[in-house]
C-alpha cells in the first residue's frame, strides 16, 4: 500500500530516499503511532497520526512540508485538514444552507458601513446572538446581505468562517495558514532572470583568482615573448536586495508567478534578503510562514539591520481593504496600532531605492481603490509583474 505513496512524494519532487522509507515502515511496524480499532474490530490507524509520523520519517527539511502537504493530499483523497483551530462561534452558525445571488440593483441597495460603526456592531451583535441565522441581514450567518458571517454579500465587512467570496472583508475572523513561496521552482523561461539582470551591479573584490587575458596578452609581449601571466580579482555581484512579498488570501492566485519570480531572484542576487507579510506591511513581519507568530521580526530591527544600499522590492497585489492601509487595527488579523502607511513610509525613507511589483493585472489597477493608496504611498513606483514591468523596475533601481 505504501509504495504508491512513496512514489507519489518522489513526483512531487521530495527528495524522499529509501532509507527513510523502511525508517516509516519500521517505525509502523514497532508501533511507535498505536492502532484504534476498525470497523470491523481490525487494527486501522490513525490519518493524523500517520501524517505527523510519515512527515516526521521522510521529510528532513521543514521547508519541503508544503510539497508533502500536497503530495499527502493527493494520495490520500478527500484528507481532512490536520490542524483544528478552536472557535468561539458555534459551527452551527456558520454552516451554509443555500447558495444566494443578488442581482446587480440589489447590491447596489446594501449599504456599507463605517470602521467604528462595523466594530461596534458586531461587539453588539456577539453579546445578543443565541442561535444560529441564514439569509438575513443582521445577524452574524450565512447568505445573507449581513455583514457578519460568511457565504452572502455584503460591500464591507467582516468575514467569520467559511472561504472568501466578494474580497470585501475588512477582517477575518479565524486563524489563517499561509505557505511558504517555493524557491526552487523550475522555471519554463529565462526572461525573468534576464530581467533582473538589469539591476546586478559587479564589481572586482577579494584575492587574484581570475586570468586577466587582456593584460597577460599585452604584459608577455612587451616582455619579448616571454609569458608573464596577470591575475585580477574575480568579479562578484555586489548588489543587495531586500525583497518583501505579500503572501495568502488573493495572493493565492499569483503563486505561481511569484514562486517564478522567487525562484530567479534567489539565483540572480547573492546578497538576498526576504520577509513576508499580508496585504500590508505592520510592526513585524516573518521568514516561515508555519511560524508566523512564534518567530516574528520586528519591521524596526529590519530597518535597523540593514543599510540604505539595499534595493526594497514589495511583491503584492495591494488589493484589500483601504482601512488595512490607512485605519490604526485595521488589519484583517490582528489590532495593529498604527496604520500600514505609516509602516510603509519608514521602509521607503530607510531605503531610497524601491519599487513594487504587482502580479493584479494592470487594467485593473484603477478599479481597486487600495491599489491607488499604495501607488501614492509609494510614489507611483509600481510596476506590473510583466517582463516589460520587471525591467522598468530594474532600469529605475539602478538610477
Amino acid at each position: 500500500m505504501l509504495i504508491p505513496f512513496f512514489y507519489t512524494l518522489r513526483a512531487a519532487k521530495l527528495p524522499v530516499s529509501v532509507k527513510e522509507y523502511l525508517t516509516l515502515l519500521e517505525a509502523l511496524k514497532l508501533g511507535v503511532v498505536g492502532p484504534v480499532g476498525g470497523a470491523d474490530d481490525s487494527p486501522a490507524y490513525s490519518l493524523d497520526d500517520f501524517y505527523y509520523l510519515s512527515r516526521t520519517t521522510l521529510v528532513k527539511d521543514e521547508k519541503h512540508f508544503d510539497k508533502f502537504d500536497r503530495a499527502f493530499a493527493a494520495y490520500f483523497k478527500g484528507v481532512e485538514m490536520l490542524a483544528d483551530f478552536t472557535k468561539e462561534l458555534p459551527l452551527d452558525w456558520l454552516r451554509q444552507m443555500l447558495e444566494r445571488e443578488l442581482s446587480p440593483e440589489q447590491k447596489a441597495a446594501i449599504e456599507k458601513m463605517g470602521w467604528d460603526e462595523l466594530m461596534q456592531t458586531l461587539k453588539k451583535r456577539l453579546e445578543e446572538q443565541k442561535e444560529r441565522h441564514e439569509g438575513g441581514s443582521k445577524w452574524i450567518g450565512t447568505g445573507g446581505t449581513s455583514p457578519f458571517g460568511h457565504g452572502g454579500y455584503n460591500p464591507q465587512g467582516v468575514r467569520i468562517g467559511g472561504p472568501g467570496k466578494n474580497k470585501s472583508a475588512v477582517k477575518v475572523w479565524e486563524q489563517r495558514g499561509y505557505k511558504d513561496y517555493d524557491d526552487s521552482q523550475e522555471l519554463g523561461t529565462r526572461n525573468i532572470k534576464v530581467a533582473l539582470r538589469r539591476l546586478r551591479k559587479f564589481a572586482r573584490e577579494g584575492h587574484e583568482l581570475e586570468l586577466d587575458l587582456d593584460d597577460t596578452i599585452r604584459s608577455t609581449a612587451a616582455n619579448a615573448g616571454y609569458l608573464d601571466i596577470k591575475m585580477i580579482p574575480e568579479r562578484h555581484n555586489n548588489v543587495k536586495v531586500l525583497l518583501l512579498m505579500d503572501v495568502g488570501g488573493t495572493m493565492d492566485e499569483h503563486i505561481s508567478r511569484v514562486e517564478e519570480l522567487f525562484s530567479a531572484t534567489k539565483t540572480e542576487f547573492k546578497h538576498l534578503e526576504f520577509y513576508y507579510f499580508h496585504n500590508c506591511v505592520y510592526d513585524f513581519m516573518w521568514k516561515n510562514n508555519r511560524r508566523r507568530f512564534a518567530e516574528k521580526f520586528d519591521t524596526w530591527d529590519i530597518i535597523r539591520k540593514y543599510n540604505k544600499d539595499y534595493k526594497l522590492i514589495f511583491v503584492g497585489d495591494a488589493t484589500m481593504s483601504p482601512y488595512e492601509i490607512l485605519q490604526p487595527g485595521g488589519s484583517v488579523e490582528y489590532n495593529n496600532e498604527e496604520a500600514g502607511a505609516e509602516w510603509l513610509q519608514r521602509l521607503t525613507h530607510a531605503f531610497p531605492k524601491f519599487a513594487w511589483i504587482n502580479p493584479e493585472p494592470q487594467g485593473v489597477w484603477q478599479y481597486r481603490q487600495s491599489i491607488a493608496v499604495i501607488q501614492q504611498l509609494v510614489s507611483q513606483r509600481m510596476y506590473p509583474l510583466t517582463l516589460k514591468g520587471l525591467e522598468d523596475a530594474m532600469r529605475m533601481l539602478t538610477k
